[in-house]
């Protein structure tokens, strides 16, 4: 016997975890290409879409089962949206025309950092922030469900799956503006991150949020592969 579990209802989650790491492999290989990497974003955004939906049409799930949905959920979200992101923002680093090291200034034998060296910064900063959202909402979950019973109808704070949605856009941007949009990518990157952190209350989408986020992604997804 294995360890784990194995039916339909963590099928989409352990996907959205293989894409995620075929896409960190891409963005990373070579000299990476951030443009392969978002195609896989979006697929973790679609998988994770609908996991908990589909997890939640089996009746008989075991108190155990549930809580492994729950683990492996918020493992594979950190990956998706936590470090494949930072992946990405790696090769446009690599790939990008206009990055150049910040000019240097000496003060008492030392230099400033620079640009990539922050731009690095932005990034662990970034991954940090994800997997502190996701550690602190299955403990606030748990507790909620101690005396709520239910689905919560409001986050507190951007869920990281909007990655999925935001990442796309800006790099669909690169092909409409004439400018180089690196910057905008890490400028979002520092903005999510604080998002994800915040106590603003954002309610949770229903099935037709849901279907209207996967038709702007199938739509961005396109715009990407035939422009």
């Amino acid at each position: 016997m294995l360890l784990g579990f194995y039916d339909y209802t963590v099928i989409l989650t352990y996907m959205s975890l293989l894409s995620a790491g075929v896409g960190i492999f891409v963005s990373l290989h070579g000299e990476g290409h951030p443009y392969l990497g978002i195609f896989f974003l979006m697929i973790c955004g679609l998988c994770d879409a609908f996991d908990g939906k589909v997890a939640r049409t089996k009746k008989d799930r075991t108190e155990i089962e549930m809580k492994y949905g729950v683990q492996i959920d918020s493992l594979s979200d950190l990956v998706a949206f936590g470090v494949l992101p930072a992946c990405i923002g790696n090769a446009m680093i690599r790939v990008c025309p206009t990055i150049e090291e910040l000019p240097r200034v000496n003060t008492d034998g030392k230099s400033m950092l620079s640009l990539t060296m922050l731009l690095f910064c932005i990034m662990l900063l970034y991954i940090l922030a994800a997997m502190i959202r996701l550690a602190y909402f299955n403990v606030e979950e748990e507790e909620r469900q101690k005396t709520e019973e239910g689905c919560r109808k409001y986050y507190c704070g951007v869920p990281v799956t909007s990655a999925a949605l935001v990442f796309p856009t800006i790099l669909l941007m690169q092909y409409i503006l004439p400018l180089d949009i690196t910057m905008v990518y890490f400028a979002f990157m520092m903005l999510l991150g604080f998002l994800f952190l915040s106590k603003i209350q954002i309610k949770k989408p229903g099935l037709r949020g849901i279907l209207i986020m996967v038709a702007i992604g199938v739509v961005e997804f396109l715009l990407l592969a035939f422009l």
